[in-house]
């Protein structure tokens, strides 16, 4: 592989589709066991259940690039194949050390570097956004996870105990738990935000993609999604205080607390959709 061929996806050769075949049966075979992981941590839990759409997104997505990659030239580079032996080293060593996060990785990182090796940067770049897309279908490792959630939870409970003394409701935090008249609240993992940040960012990354044209401006939105969805659980806890406060109703729990959860996500996507129309005034 030159990397100096004028062949175009569409002028290849039967021989090489036939390689690329074996190669994804044998891809499959290999990774069948990190892709049963996949499935089971999206099933789990509710962090992660956004996995599902994943890669037919992704999948979308390079359908919707066939045009672009059919008249894309072929330039195998040897640079990919190291990348898809060390990623091959790193599943063997995932899977000593049953890491689901490495061997997920491994997994794009085998795909990627397939596709530069047999069909060079521009097939590459042009499959770069589903393949980073693939990334959060990826659990986040626990410990980074409980890392990231009790700052989160501490930052909602005293955003939620200062709006909550505003309007009258006398109320002291204890770390993550809002006492109050009415009794405790406890602002669990769940209401920390993690989990709306993780989809708020997967949907900003899609809308941006095909909404926006400037990366720049595709970026911002997707970073956009953090503090979005930050606010968002301030106010479902602030909504609990209030309800039971002020109305003497529960719905910190059972289906009023389910639906409270997807209005308020609602809400987040609409904010994001405002984000967005702000944002394309400026590639006008």
């Amino acid at each position: 592989m030159t990397g100096k061929s004028v062949l175009s996806i569409r002028q290849v050769g039967f021989g090489v589709a036939m390689i690329w075949g074996v190669f994804g049966a044998m891809f499959f075979a290999a990774y069948l066991p990190v892709m049963i992981d996949l499935v089971r941590a999206w099933n789990g839990s509710d962090d992660y259940s956004h996995g599902f759409l994943i890669v037919p997104i992704a999948l979308y997505i390079v359908w919707h690039k066939r045009g672009l990659l059919a008249g894309t030239q072929i330039a195998g580079s040897w640079v990919g194949l190291p990348v898809a032996i060390i990623s091959l080293l790193m599943y063997l060593f995932a899977r000593v050390g049953e890491i689901l996060t490495l061997a997920s990785l491994s997994m794009i990182g085998v795909i990627a570097g397939s596709v530069l090796f047999l069909f060079g940067f521009g097939v590459l770049r042009v499959l770069l956004f589903p393949l980073l897309l693939l990334l959060f279908m990826i659990p986040v490792p626990a410990q980074i996870y409980a890392t990231l959630t009790i700052p989160l939870q501490l930052l909602v409970t005293k955003s939620t105990a200062s709006m909550a003394s505003s309007v009258g409701i006398p109320l002291y935090c204890e770390g993550n738990v809002i006492h109050h008249s009415q009794g405790t609240l406890e602002v669990v993992q769940a209401c920390s935000g993690l989990r709306s940040i993780m989809a708020l960012l997967t949907i900003g990354a899609v809308f941006g993609y095909f909404s926006l044209r400037s990366n720049v401006l595709r970026l911002i939105l997707f970073i956009s999604a953090i503090p979005v969805a930050v606010a968002v659980n301030i106010l479902r806890v602030f909504a609990m205080l209030v309800a039971i406060q002020f109305l003497g109703i529960d719905i910190s729990k059972g289906t009023p607390h389910t639906i409270l959860g997807i209005a308020l996500f609602g809400v987040a996507v609409a904010i994001f959709v405002l984000i967005r129309k702000g944002l394309s005034f400026w590639e006008r």
